[in-house]
């Protein structure tokens, strides 16, 4: 079975990832597809809209297949990663700013790359089981595939605190971070598919809207709000160390778990993005860690730790987030040069 199915269905387009029991782990082979599926349908007078869904019952997409990049990567072809993420934010890119409506229904797990495909498309559809996240600092990356533009545009301190603690979100949580845009209830999906499909009518959506419960990164705005409002990651971290809060505790117990490197990027990536509603500045910033990382950042421990050997343990290049300097940070976001991602030349 092919890894992506793509088919035209009356006046709708549909892509579904279809490598359930790898939870739809992205692979270049399914970047590629679906990019190509895209751009065939981009001037097809008789697609209306995209349906984009996913087959098991687990996940719409739990991010990269990142087998590959950390072999090469300890190979030191570094290059096959930044190959691998120059396409992978081309799609991401092309996506949000697709013409036609594209409606994504993100069930079970949407992190990381699954965030890429799923969380730029103009209709985003979540339901009881979404459980969405931006977890890349735990594996020595950050927030990439364009998330940081939507952490940068959530509420005071809000993308900060997701993006460096990898917290996960529910459904009320997502729409309330901007992840998403509608609830509908899973024994509705099927039904408002079929409606989809024949009417090609992405308005037909709002008479299956349903209202989620009430978000709790809404109820803990306030806390959000005081201590990841900041500059930069020292001052997150000095003022979460002056609390005695659980929600404090809570917080800096999940950060001294992600690469130190990550998060005090993530930090600087998000303030630096501000309210921007550009994707292409978002991806451009991003692929200048993601270009590094794997050479001088902390990804391939991140992966051999979390996903290889699984013991949990990776041994970061700083002890703490307090011992990466400003020019660390610098170093890792500063520009290409030549080897700059350059969207409005690969569209």
């Amino acid at each position: 079975m092919p890894e992506v199915i793509c088919q035209k269905i009356e006046k709708t387009g549909c892509i579904t990832l279809n490598r359930p029991k790898a939870l739809n782990a992205l692979t270049y082979g399914m970047i590629s597809k679906i990019e190509e599926t895209l751009e065939l349908w981009r001037n097809d007078n008789s697609v209306s809209l995209i349906i984009l869904d996913a087959k098991g019952d687990r996940a719409f997409c739990s991010g990269g297949d990142i087998a590959d990049l950390y072999s090469e990567g300890t190979k030191g072809n570094f290059s096959f990663g930044q190959e691998f993420w120059r396409d992978e934010y081309r799609l991401n890119a092309k996506i949000y700013e697709y013409t036609k409506p594209i409606v994504s229904f993100l069930h079970g797990f949407t992190m990381g790359g699954g965030v890429g495909i799923g969380c730029h498309a103009s209709h985003r559809i979540v339901g009881e089981s979404s459980q969405i996240a931006m977890p890349e600092c735990g594996i020595g990356l950050m927030p990439d595939v364009g998330g940081s533009l939507i952490l940068s545009k959530a509420a005071d301190g809000l993308g900060i605190y997701l993006g460096t603690t990898c917290a996960r979100m529910d459904a009320a949580d997502s729409i309330y971070a901007g992840f998403a845009d509608t609830f509908v209830s899973e024994k509705s999906w099927n039904n408002l598919k079929e409606q989809l499909i024949s009417t090609g009518n992405w308005k037909i959506i709002s008479d299956f809207k349903v209202k989620p419960l009430e978000s709790n990164l809404r109820k803990n705005s306030i806390k959000i709000k005081k201590f990841f409002s900041r500059k930069n990651h020292i001052e997150i971290i000095k003022e979460l160390k002056k609390s005695n809060s659980k929600f404090a505790e809570d917080s800096l117990s999940k950060m001294r778990k992600v690469s130190p490197l990550s998060l005090a990027c993530t930090v600087k990536l998000i303030n630096k993005l501000g309210k921007t509603n550009s994707i292409r500045k978002a991806l451009n910033l991003e692929y200048r860690f993601t270009f590094r990382a794997s050479e001088f950042g902390d990804f391939l421990e991140g992966i051999r730790a979390q996903i290889i050997e699984k013991d949990r343990k990776p041994v970061w290049k700083h002890e703490s987030s307090e011992k990466v300097s400003i020019d660390d940070v610098g170093f890792m976001l500063a520009s290409l040069n030549d080897k700059e991602l350059n969207i409005e030349e690969m569209l």
